[in-house]
C-alpha cells in the first residue's frame, strides 16, 4: 500500500446521545446578494445518551444558509450555537456547522412547520457538533469531535450525535 492509503486509520464512532431541539418560530430573512438566511431559536429540548444526558436550555439558535442548486434542491449550512445543563448540573456550550440538501420535491413541507414530518430517508441533515464545558466531570467533552444526523420533527429538529474514537 502506498504512504497515502488509509491502513488501520479507519473513522470510528460511537453513540454519544440523541438532541431534540425545541424551535420556535422560523424567521425567514430572505435572499440577501449573498444568500438565503433564516433564523431560528430554540426554545428547550432535551438530550439523551449513554454518558450524558440533560436538558437543552432556551435562548440558543441556529442561522442557517440555503442556496437553491440547477435541479432545484436546497442546498446549505448551519451555524448553530446552544447551552445544556446536564441532569447533574453542568453547563456545555455546544457549537455545530453542517450541511444540508433538500430536494425541491419535499422543500415546501420540509419548511413548514405545520405541515407532518417529512420522511429523513426524503433530505439530509448533517452536523459536526463540537463541545466545551469548564465542568471537570465532562472535561472529557472538551475533546471530541461529533457527528451527527439529523431529521425534522414536529416543532423541531432531532440530532443523532455520534463521538469519533
Amino acid at each position: 500500500m502506498s504512504e497515502f492509503g488509509f491502513g488501520d486509520r479507519r473513522l470510528r464512532s460511537e453513540p454519544l446521545c440523541c438532541a431534540a431541539f425545541e424551535v420556535g418560530d422560523i424567521l425567514p430573512l430572505g435572499p440577501s446578494p449573498w444568500t438565503n438566511r433564516r433564523v431560528g431559536y430554540i426554545t428547550g429540548g432535551r438530550f439523551e445518551g449513554p454518558r450524558l444526558s440533560g436538558e437543552i436550555l432556551p435562548g440558543g439558535g441556529n442561522w442557517p444558509q440555503s442556496a437553491v442548486g440547477p435541479d432545484g434542491a436546497a442546498v446549505g449550512t448551519f451555524d448553530a450555537r446552544s447551552v445544556w445543563k446536564t441532569d447533574d448540573g453542568a453547563i456545555v456550550y455546544v457549537a455545530y456547522t453542517g450541511r444540508s440538501l433538500i430536494p425541491a420535491d419535499v422543500g415546501e413541507a420540509f419548511r413548514d412547520p405545520a405541515q407532518p414530518p417529512v420522511d429523513p430517508s426524503r433530505y439530509k441533515l448533517h452536523i459536526a457538533p463540537v463541545f466545551e464545558t469548564p465542568d471537570p466531570r465532562y472535561a472529557w467533552l472538551n475533546t471530541v469531535l461529533a457527528v451527527g444526523v439529523g431529521e425534522r420533527v414536529s416543532g423541531g429538529v432531532r440530532h443523532y450525535i455520534y463521538a469519533i474514537t
